[in-house]
């Protein structure tokens, strides 16, 4: 069983930074690809990056720019940097992290409980 713990959410203004980490327990992180969703009320969760393995990083296009997600799989930890932020990042932030044993089994998904994020204007 894997959990994860989210921290560094927070009220801060508009062009302002904030990171975001997820502190992972147990031994399948650095064979896992780490994702960070978002969740504003009222809309659906979106996937707002996610890096592989290896280190590779995806952004959806609305946070390309402004965001940076990374990884020390020393630490189980996967961050989330954030800067020039927006009133439209508002939302509850969550960690998932998705482990595939082979190509051909089911993934295990697991998420963090989530860290609200509020940018004021």
């Amino acid at each position: 069983q894997v959990q994860l713990v989210e921290s560094g959410g927070g009220l801060v203004q508009a062009g302002g930074s904030l990171r975001l980490s997820c502190a992972a327990s147990g031994s399948i992180f650095s064979r896992s690809t780490m994702n960070w969703y978002r969740q504003a009320p009222g809309k659906q969760r979106e996937l707002v990056a996610a890096i592989t393995t290896g280190g590779n990083a995806n952004y959806v296009d609305s946070v390309k720019g402004r965001f940076t997600i990374s990884r020390d799989n020393g630490k189980n930890t996967v961050y989330l940097q954030m800067n020039s932020l927006k009133p439209e990042d508002t939302a509850v932030y969550y960690c998932n992290l998705d482990y595939r044993a082979s190509w051909y089994t089911t993934p295990e998904r697991y998420w963090g409980q989530g860290t609200q994020v509020t940018v004021s204007s």
